[in-house]
C-alpha cells in the first residue's frame, strides 16, 4: 500500500454478500450523519429492474460494468457511507477508484455464518446452485485477495450491526492509520 495520505470524504462497505454492509452502512450513515449509498439498490432503481434479473437478461460482466461506472461516479462525492455489492471490489478498477476519496471498510464474516444469514434469500443470483455454501467458499477464495486490500478489515461473526457501526465510525473519525506495516 501507499504510504501517501489520502482524504477520507467517505466511507465504502466491502465484502462478500450477508456480511452486513446494508444494515452497518445504514447506522453507520446515521452515526456520522452522512448520506446512505447501497450500490445496488442504486443500480437496481437506474436500471428499473432487480439485479437478479440483470445477471438473468444481461450476464455478470454488463453488471459488474454497471458498477464500475458508479465507483467511478461516487468519486466526486463526499459524506456517504457507500455499501457496494459483494463482488464490486474484485473487478480491477474499483479499489483504485474507491481509494481516492473514501475509507475502505472490509465486513468480514465465515462462509458458515454467511450461509447461515443468506440460505433463505432468493434473490441472491450467484448462489442459485445445488451446494451454495462450497459457492461461498469458491467466491471467498476468489474475492479474499481483493478484500484484504482494505484499509480497515472487521470482523462481523460476533459483532452486532451497532457494534460493527460505532468501530468503523470511531476509526474513522480517528483517521485509522494506512499502511499496516
Amino acid at each position: 500500500m501507499s504510504s501517501v495520505p489520502r482524504t477520507h470524504r467517505n466511507i465504502a462497505l466491502i465484502g462478500f454478500m450477508g456480511v452486513g454492509k446494508t444494515t452497518v452502512g445504514s447506522l453507520l450513515a446515521q452515526t456520522l450523519h452522512f448520506e446512505f449509498v447501497d450500490t445496488d439498490k442504486l443500480i437496481e432503481q437506474r436500471q428499473g429492474r432487480k439485479i437478479s434479473d440483470i445477471f438473468a437478461q444481461d450476464g455478470e460482466p454488463f453488471f459488474r460494468n454497471l458498477e464500475s461506472e458508479l465507483c467511478r461516479e461516487l468519486e466526486s462525492t463526499s459524506g456517504r457511507v457507500i455499501a457496494t455489492g459483494g463482488g464490486l471490489a474484485v473487478t480491477p478498477g474499483n479499489l483504485d477508484s474507491l481509494r481516492t476519496h473514501a475509507l475502505i471498510v472490509c465486513l468480514w464474516a465465515s462462509p458458515e455464518t454467511i450461509y447461515a444469514r443468506v440460505r433463505h434469500q432468493s434473490h441472491r443470483p450467484l448462489l442459485q446452485t445445488p451446494d451454495p455454501l462450497a459457492r461461498i467458499q469458491d467466491l471467498l477464495t476468489v474475492r479474499t485477495p481483493a478484500y484484504r486490500d482494505a484499509d480497515l478489515i472487521v470482523g462481523v461473526d460476533f459483532r452486532s450491526p451497532a457494534e460493527t457501526a460505532r468501530q468503523i465510525a470511531s476509526s474513522f473519525r480517528l483517521g485509522t492509520p494506512l499502511d499496516p506495516s
